[in-house]
């Protein structure tokens, strides 16, 4: 059985070029973005997995991303499940504003301390222990079983949620978590082994 699940962290956002903090903001991918996408469906390809289902989150670049690999694969046809569950983190009071204006406004430490902490949450916003809390029973749910029964997924999605995927997958901890770094646009190929570990891992970059 070919256990295989494929993490990909969606192309350059718009707002991501211009250092804002998006969370569940709606910008679209820049041109970079958009050719991130293409070259992580075409080192798919050359690996000849079939997809038999996708998943994204409810957010446009996530989206596009997942549309852009499947065209670059030729699956355009693969059923696809949208859920806010696998959404970017969401910051609260922080989104839409640039990083740096952050740091003048509250302090390094304190926007390091939501960025980057486990558990401490941006006012009105989401740690990402909230968001692990949301995509974990996702995963569990709707992802994981047609993995374990030898299909191929493919999770288009945003740096907090695949962080939360990661914890599980690469049995992260909560001190370890946050210091994690996911590149935009580069496809990581997971194989399972029949009890939900992990038998292979492979970053295409």
């Amino acid at each position: 059985m070919n256990r295989t699940l494929v993490l990909v962290r969606h192309g350059q956002s718009e707002w991501n070029a211009e250092n804002l903090f998006t969370g569940w903001k709606n910008p679209d991918l820049t041109p970079l973005g958009v050719e991130e996408a293409r070259r992580a469906g075409r080192e798919l390809r050359k690996r000849d997995i079939l997809f038999s289902a996708a998943f994204t989150s409810a957010l446009l670049r996530a989206q596009h991303t997942l549309e852009l690999i499947l065209e670059e694969l030729g699956q355009s046809n693969v059923p696809t499940i949208k859920d806010r569950a696998l959404n970017e983190r969401h910051y609260g009071d922080l989104s839409g504003l640039n990083k740096d204006e952050a740091r003048d406004k509250w302090g390094e430490e304190q926007v390091r301390l939501w960025r980057r902490s486990y558990d401490i949450a941006p006012p009105g916003g989401e740690s990402l222990k909230d968001t692990v809390a949301r995509v974990i029973p996702f995963y569990c749910q709707r992802i994981l079983p047609p993995v374990l029964r030898g299909e191929r997924v493919l999770v288009a999605a945003h740096g907090n949620s695949l962080r939360a995927l990661a914890m599980v997958l690469d049995q992260m901890t909560p001190e370890s978590i946050p210091s994690l770094e996911l590149a935009t646009g580069v496809p990581v190929i997971y194989t399972l082994n029949a009890d939900s570990t992990v038998a292979s891992k492979a970053v295409l970059d």
